[in-house]
């Protein structure tokens, strides 16, 4: 029925001229092909796009069949020889159909889901969505740069692996993501290299390359962990996410030496206004995190001018180093500690001169974490009022989520930079009470939540084939009169924010298992 349907619509519309096709045919035509593909008719689904005579039709209307081909392709296992069917389907609308309504249209897809769900259309998405840049004619680099944004912003809601084993399992694909996004990018990269004129056109893109690199640098890869300079580096997909980036940026004219030596400086070195507004607000994280992947974990450091002394470096750093002990992410602090020793180690005792001091940087740094309030029984005393469950296991976590996720991410820090033998922060004095009043119950409460949740889901998507509107408890507040969709993904949420807490409260145990194990060898030794 659905694909007579369509035929008869598309058979109507054969006699128009594509200036007479109204905006109630469109619609009918999405709706017939909708349920074509609902209904398992991709095979006559596509011997009508395939059709020459159709080839206006489809140019004109054939995106809006993208979403509901995609929607599906999402819903069929992956070892279903459905997906091929799907695939063709897909390649033929991104060949047949308008460019400019299949980027927005793609850009859209992109921008729908939450979760996992992000990178899984990410990845299924992203070929398409070059080619149909690359076949536009006009406005290539503002379709690059909407394209770019809208990629980063979604990429940005996910979270980023801590742990070798994190990096490893990549459960939200979030490093799948960054490998596919630099393929992306290349082209367009290649196309600026290749364009010796320097026209507008090819100026725009590189700027739109820009800021996509200066906005990488500052999420996902200053928070980014990377994996222990011994180990392959081309294990750690997130550093080579980082080379790649610090290569575009050399590749459009932008060679770091360029970007961080001149960052802060009175002159401004930037060709574009709109970067001269924004340097102070928005690169200093973008600066600091550039300089840490160069010196720390030396990507590009061959680069670096071979002339320049140690204690150069380290002046140059230090406001580097400042921006990124005042963040208080440990992930974000621990880089700043690492860069500055870093500077520290490649100058000879004695050597800085007293003008140095002069230097607000040198005064300031020396003076962050030292504070009577943050080691012995000042800090425990602390500490008892954030490492607790108000309520035990029975506690609300999904309302309780960001002050659970900061008591996670102190201990974790604290772990990290206090050993047992030193005991400085007398927090491994007080680590049975931590394990009994907060980390047994978190895990408790979080059985029982995903469980409570996973059976809400169930249970909204038997609603939803009902089609019926239905109250919904999250928090223990009841939200009435939702619509199913609207529930599940308020659901979902719930689940990505107790996958979250799980993953850090794992990473947690697993640091304090590594610290009290290397403490009793040492004892037995």
């Amino acid at each position: 029925m659905a694909v007579e349907e369509l035929q008869s619509i598309i058979k109507r519309c054969q006699i128009l001229e594509e200036q007479d096709f109204k905006e109630e045919d469109f619609g009918l035509f999405q709706l017939a092909g909708q349920r074509c593909i609902d209904e398992g008719h991709i095979d006559q689904l596509l011997e009508i796009i395939q059709n020459e005579k159709n080839k206006v039709i489809v140019k004109n209307m054939g995106w809006n069949l993208v979403g509901p081909v995609v929607r599906s392709l999402l819903r069929i296992e992956k070892e279903d020889d459905k997906r091929k069917c799907h695939f063709l389907l897909l390649d033929l609308l991104v060949k047949l159909c308008n460019p400019k309504e299949l980027l927005l249209g793609l850009l859209e897809l992109i921008e729908e889901p939450s979760g996992k769900q992000i990178s899984q259309i990410i990845l299924l998405l992203l070929q398409p969505l070059q080619t149909v840049i690359q076949k536009l004619r006009n406005n290539k680099a503002y379709s690059v740069g909407l394209a770019l944004s809208t990629l980063w912003s979604q990429l940005s809601l996910l979270p980023v692996p801590y742990s070798k084993e994190q990096i490893q399992a990549d459960d939200y694909g979030l490093c799948q993501c960054c490998k596919a996004l630099i393929e992306f990018t290349k082209p367009f990269v290649e196309c600026v290299i290749d364009n010796k004129e320097n026209s507008m056109e090819n100026e725009k893109l590189k700027d739109e390359i820009l800021k996509f690199c200066l906005k990488s640098l500052k999420c996902p890869l200053l928070t980014a962990q990377f994996l222990e300079q011994s180990e392959e580096a081309g294990d750690d997909p997130l550093k080579c996410f980082a080379s790649e980036i610090i290569g575009f940026l050399s590749a459009i004219g932008y060679p770091f030496p360029k970007m961080i030596f001149n960052h802060g400086r009175k002159k401004k070195t930037w060709d574009y206004l709109e970067f001269e507004e924004e340097e102070d607000k928005q690169l200093s994280d973008s600066m600091a995190s550039l300089a840490y992947l160069v010196f720390v974990q030396g990507i590009s450091i061959d680069q670096l001018p071979m002339v320049l002394s140690p204690s150069y470096l380290l002046q140059f750093n230090m406001g580097h180093i400042e921006v990124l002990l005042q963040r208080t992410e440990e992930s974000v602090f621990s880089k700043g500690v690492d860069l500055l020793e870093n500077g520290l180690l490649r100058i000879e005792d004695n050597s800085l001169l007293h003008q140095y001091l002069e230097i607000k940087s040198f005064l300031t740094v020396p003076q962050k974490t030292h504070n009577k309030w943050f080691t012995g029984p000042q800090l425990i005393s602390l500490l008892d009022l954030v490492l607790v469950l108000p309520e035990g296991a029975e506690t609300d976590l999904l309302q309780n989520s960001d002050r659970i996720m900061a008591s996670l991410n102190l201990l974790r820090y604290l772990v990290i930079k206090d050993n047992e033998k030193d005991n400085q922060t007398g927090l491994w004095t007080e680590l049975e009470k931590i394990e009994n009043n907060f980390l047994k119950p978190l895990h408790t409460g979080l059985n029982m939540s995903k469980a409570h949740y996973e059976a809400e889901i169930k249970n909204s998507q038997e609603v939803q084939k009902s089609k019926d509107h239905c109250s919904l408890n999250v928090g223990r507040e009841e939200i009435p009169n939702m619509p199913p969709e609207m529930q599940l993904k308020v659901l979902h949420s719930a689940l990505f924010t107790f996958d979250l807490i799980e993953s850090v409260l794992a990473r947690v145990e697993e640091l304090i298992e590594t610290k009290t194990k290397s403490t009793s060898e040492e004892n037995m030794g």
